[in-house]
């Protein structure tokens, strides 16, 4: 099984590129208010299953929550249902906005 985890770093160089991803985040509608990685899509952890569909995309998927835990089991989700290119950001939102964002709040 590959390595589904990915650095804020890698995330942030690739978007630098204009490499096109789909950052998903799989954390409840409440942690998204309180903070947010910009034109990221919110699908909370729970109804993944029910938004396959949706994920049905070109572009790698990037799944973050807030540390990285559920965002490894959306990940895995998704790669059991036939996504290849799925990955899941390492130390979720709490890393991004230490090393990438410090605007976003850490909460």
């Amino acid at each position: 099984m590959k390595d589904l985890q990915v650095t804020p770093k890698e995330v942030k160089e690739r978007l630098d590129r204009g490499e096109k991803l789909l950052l998903v985040d799989v954390r409840e509608p409440h942690e998204h208010a309180l903070c947010r990685i910009e034109g990221a899509l919110l699908i909370p952890m729970g109804t993944i299953p029910a938004h396959l569909q949706k994920l049905d995309v070109d572009e790698d998927v990037i799944c973050f929550c807030h540390h990285g835990i559920r965002s490894l089991t959306g990940a895995a989700i998704l790669e059991q249902a036939g996504h290849s290119a799925v990955y899941s950001l390492a130390g979720g939102i709490d890393r991004w906005s230490v090393e990438i964002d410090p605007n976003i709040s850490r909460y």
